[in-house]
């Protein structure tokens, strides 16, 4: 288990996963999100490549749907 920072809470995950793992261990769906790690943005093509290493922090942001009238 390795401890990381997940939109400023402190998470405990198993150790070796990559982004792709880490959302679904997660409960997130990937589907509707944007991650930063480290303060750099991942691009969705490279979650399966990219790890999550201990002290990692991570924003997820979701997007909302919704438009003007």
């Amino acid at each position: 288990m390795i401890e990381i920072m997940v939109n400023g809470e402190p998470r405990r995950v198993a150790a070796g996963l990559n982004v792709a793992q880490l959302l679904a261990a997660l409960d997130i769906e990937a589907s509707r999100v944007a991650v930063e790690l480290n303060r750099r943005i991942v691009r969705k093509p490279e979650w399966e490549s990219v790890v999550v290493e201990p002290g990692a922090r991570l924003e997820v942001v979701w997007f909302v749907g919704g438009g003007s009238r």
